[in-house]
């Protein structure tokens, strides 16, 4: 992410050249629908394709997978629960622990990013989480793969954890960073580097940046303002 773009459109066929990590202006979108089919003459599709082609290829991660349920004796019907409560305080206790875990990845790689933060040069190459580690560090797109990797091995859902492309209003900068979709309206921002916001805010709570593409090893999204109705 080098040079700062001046349109939209110019923003959009730098990608065919590379993507530059952070170092336009109009009011703020009311919010995104996040997936939405990418048109057939994207320019970012390209750049997007080939690095999952490359991702896949790589020896698959360590996924942890829930163990199956297991059932009962058949034909027994399960006693109601003695605490009705029970299940909410579960899911609500297990959304923290995930916000607790991810808000410390977020702290974990931006104080990492200030060691291994290695800039791709004249031409921005988009790493591999494999050649991230074996050069030791990368830009924001290769470090922001160490988070992505992260989270979906520990078992955040492959349908919450994305890699995204966000650009910056004021100069059409671009960057790489990691949304997770608690909810799926507003997700949680965890940027590699800490460039467009340290912590984890939610994306509504950095309007100046705004969601461009939504993307994993197998899926590409074109994320879209949605304009809030308006009273006449």
């Amino acid at each position: 992410m080098r040079a700062p773009l001046r349109s939209p459109a110019i923003a959009l066929l730098a990608a065919l050249l590379g993507l530059g990590c952070v170092t336009l202006p109009f009011q703020s979108p009311d919010s995104f629908d996040y997936f939405v089919e990418p048109a057939p003459t994207d320019p970012w599709s390209p750049k997007i394709a080939g690095w999952q082609s490359r991702e896949r290829a790589q020896p698959d991660t360590e996924q942890l997978r829930a163990p199956a349920s297991v059932s009962g004796p058949g034909g027994v019907a399960a006693e109601p629960p003695a605490i009705p409560d029970l299940r909410q305080k579960y899911f609500e206790w297990r959304s923290e622990r995930k916000r607790e875990l991810a808000r410390d990845t977020a702290a974990w790689i931006q104080a990492q990013a200030k060691g291994h933060y290695l800039p791709d040069g004249a031409i921005d190459h988009w790493a591999t989480l494999e050649e991230t580690l074996d050069r030791n560090g990368d830009d924001c797109d290769g470090l922001e793969l160490l988070v992505y990797h992260f989270l979906r091995d520990i078992g955040f859902g492959d349908d919450e954890i994305f890699r995204a492309i966000v650009y910056r209003r004021s100069d059409g900068q671009h960057h790489m960073v990691t949304l997770w979709f608690e909810d799926r309206s507003d997700p949680w921002v965890i940027d590699p580097t800490g460039a467009m916001t340290t912590g984890m805010p939610r994306m509504s709570e950095v309007p100046e940046w705004m969601p461009l593409k939504v993307f994993s090893e197998d899926e590409e999204f074109t994320a879209e303002r949605i304009l809030a109705s308006r009273g006449r």
